[in-house]
């Protein structure tokens, strides 16, 4: 979720505080698993486990929507987050799934603050001892209704969840994050995952991330980038896909980049009227 035109989301640690807060909540509702995420001033990001890609993109939407509700309270300024852009992107390779757990977590960069030390990611949830992974702390399942509203800005009955409370009030990482699914990514071995995070190519998880499902491209690199969902997901060029599975991946296509019917059904062979009608389009 980004702020675009240079639209700042938080501007103080009450507002860090809220985002977090409102990304496990809308993760609670939309039935999605938080595993590792990162706020800084105009964008955060999140990795989740999901069902599908319509669950997560509904999860992003609805943290967009909470969190507007948040800002316009608090500011005034109604509208203001309607230039807010968010992305849901499928991590369908083990490459993909270890740069895109690292990359969020160098966000704290952008906050010229040291990725071990930035409070508003969920660094500390890794790699850690079972005492600091939430056994300490306020369970957020016994909060009365009252302290909900004051503390987490919901009134979500939350009893079933396992999140903790520290001594100022913010959620523990360690204690929502799946950090299980992090380190069996990274083979439950810490030296990989911090070599891993020190040997970011961040300008290219940038544009696998952010600027490519953004911005319209022209065909020549729209059949590019498509071509390469298709060697990652069928291990073969996009010309010699079946009908079948082009029917899979335009859905998807559709969904997480820039582009126009026309567009996909000059990439992918097809007319405009087969493109429609997988699309579900009259």
């Amino acid at each position: 979720m980004e702020g675009l035109e240079k639209v700042i989301l938080c501007r103080d640690d009450d507002d860090y505080d809220a985002l977090i807060k409102m990304l496990c909540i809308c993760a609670w509702r939309k039935n999605v698993i938080i595993v590792v995420y990162a706020v800084v001033s105009n964008h955060c990001h999140a990795a989740v486990l999901a069902a599908n890609q319509a669950d997560a993109h509904a999860f992003g939407q609805e943290v967009k929507r909470v969190y507007s509700m948040w800002f316009s309270q608090r500011y005034g300024e109604s509208g203001r987050l309607q230039k807010v852009d968010v992305k849901a992107i499928s991590l369908d390779t083990d490459w993909y799934v270890r740069n895109a757990l690292a990359y969020i977590l160098r966000n704290a960069l952008d906050n010229g603050c040291n990725v071990n030390e930035y409070p508003w990611s969920a660094y500390q949830a890794f790699f850690c001892s079972e005492t600091k992974r939430g056994m300490a702390g306020r369970q957020v399942s016994t909060l009365t209704k009252r302290e909900k509203r004051s503390l987490l800005h919901t009134g979500d009955p939350l009893s079933n969840v396992s999140w903790r409370l520290d001594v100022d009030g913010r959620l523990i990482p360690a204690s929502f994050c799946d950090h299980e699914y992090l380190e069996q990514a990274f083979e439950n071995d810490q030296a990989f995952f911090l070599k891993t995070l020190g040997g970011q190519n961040p300008a290219e998880m940038r544009q696998k991330l952010i600027e490519s499902p953004r911005k319209m491209q022209v065909d020549s690199e729209f059949y590019k980038s498509v071509n390469d969902i298709s060697q990652r997901w069928y291990q073969t060029d996009l010309a010699d896909l079946s009908l079948e599975r082009k029917t899979r991946l335009l859905p998807y296509l559709k969904r997480t980049m820039k582009t126009t019917p026309s567009q996909l059904a000059r990439t992918m062979g097809l007319n405009r009227e087969q493109v429609s009608t997988i699309l579900g389009k009259k």
